[in-house]
């Protein structure tokens, strides 16, 4: 069993329709492999992923890489996937299985607060993120390929980073209120977070305004050069 760091965290028809996105993009990351596999849902939301089959091992490996996985035991040095769970001016919160805080001086995103640092990179609860687990005697902090990813957000023209939506779900409301031709794509972080990046004479927060009446989400802009 594979255990993704990704979680989903909704109710209803809405969680319904986010599982069965999921069961299709599984299925594009293994389908092809001679594996079966079983998708459910944990008590703390994190989803896993059973598979049997002659390929089990490699297709374990490919939602390891495509996903990040969430496993029992942290080892010091080592490179996981948490997701933001919580965060306040000393640090963020994320949960890979359990609690990891990582220090604002070790999110390495600049001067700030945590708080301050989150609303600039436009960072939506419960998004995965890369860390480097620090053991007992160390803090955790940010991988160096997160570090470099979330600030090349800041370097492109712009996006808005939603929650609580599949990427279809996303897309669709972007049609619907009229800026298909506004973006770029509809980039996915996790199941449930995505990334909307915009065109260089797109205003992410005026984009964010227009949608932000269809999608009953977490809506958080980053303000590109």
């Amino acid at each position: 069993m594979v255990v993704l760091a990704t979680k989903c965290y909704i109710d209803g028809d809405a969680r319904e329709r986010a599982l069965d996105s999921l069961t299709s993009l599984v299925a594009n990351d293994i389908g092809d492999l001679d594996v079966d596999y079983d998708i459910g849902v944990r008590d703390d939301d994190f989803i896993s992923v059973t598979i049997t089959g002659d390929d089990e091992t490699v297709a374990r490996n490919v939602l390891r890489e495509e996903w990040g996985e969430v496993t029992p035991h942290l080892s010091a040095g080592e490179t996981y996937v948490g997701t933001l769970e919580h965060w306040d001016d000393d640090g963020f919160v994320l949960d890979a299985g359990q609690e990891v805080r990582i220090p604002t001086e070790e999110l390495g995103l600049g001067r700030g607060s945590a708080t301050q640092v989150r609303d600039r990179f436009g960072l939506v609860q419960h998004v995965p993120l890369r860390f480097v687990y620090g053991g007992e005697d160390e803090p955790a902090k940010l991988a160096d390929d997160e570090i470099d990813r979330l600030y090349d957000w800041t370097r492109g023209s712009g996006r808005v980073n939603v929650n609580s939506a599949t990427r279809g779900e996303v897309r669709a409301t972007v049609n619907r209120a009229g800026h298909a031709n506004d973006i770029v794509t509809v980039e996915r972080l996790g199941l449930l977070e995505q990334s909307i990046v915009c065109r260089d004479e797109t205003d992410p927060p005026g984009l964010l305004s227009s949608i932000g009446s269809y999608l009953p989400a977490e809506l958080k802009c980053v303000i590109g050069q």
